[in-house]
Parts: C-alpha cells; structure tokens; sequence
C-alpha cells in the first residue's frame, strides 16, 4: 500500500464515520453518561498530547527542561495566574534550566 493509498483510505474512514454520526439518534448522545464520557474523553486525550510532547523525543521518553517548566506552569495555572504569565514563566524556566547546563 502507496501512501497516498493509506491517505484515501483514511479519509474514506474519516467521511464514513462523520456520516455515520449524523445518523445516532440525538437522544442517545443527550443522556448524561454519554455527555460524561466525550467530556472525560477530552481531558484524557488533552492530558496524552501534554505527556507525549513534554515526554518524547521520537522513539524514546527523555527528561528534559520541558518537565520542569511544564510542571511550573500547571503549579501557576492552579493558582489562577493568567495565561500569559504562565507561558512565560514555563518558558523562562525551561530557558534557565538550559543556560545552566542542568537540562537539555
């Protein structure tokens, strides 16, 4: 199989599924436990994506100044601090942590 074979093939996927979603009953996606699950379902794969990229540089996990500085901003981001302020200080640790030689 080509690439651009794999990349119809998902798509044709990706089209059936979005089709067949419009043909679920409304009142089975308005029940609470389903309403539940899409919302957990979203944190679960928002917290994934955080992991792999603080975590994964291709095949392998390294520990880098990215865990620091992403621990630093959820620390800030459970005080409140505003957005900006975390990302800055995220970025002025992990840019610390680098100068001095303690992370890559």
């Amino acid at each position: 199989m080509t690439l651009w074979n794999a990349v119809l093939v998902a798509s044709i996927v990706c089209v059936a599924l979005k089709t067949l979603g419009y043909l679920v009953p409304p009142r089975w996606l308005e029940a609470p436990r389903p309403a539940r699950i899409a919302d957990l379902l979203t944190v679960a794969l928002l917290a994934a994506l955080v992991a792999v990229q603080t975590l994964a540089a291709g095949q392998q996990v390294i520990v880098d100044a990215r865990v620091p500085a992403v621990l630093v901003a959820g620390g800030l981001l459970l005080l409140r601090a505003p957005f900006l302020v975390v990302v800055v200080a995220a970025a002025v640790v992990a840019a610390v942590l680098r100068l001095w030689g303690i992370a890559d």
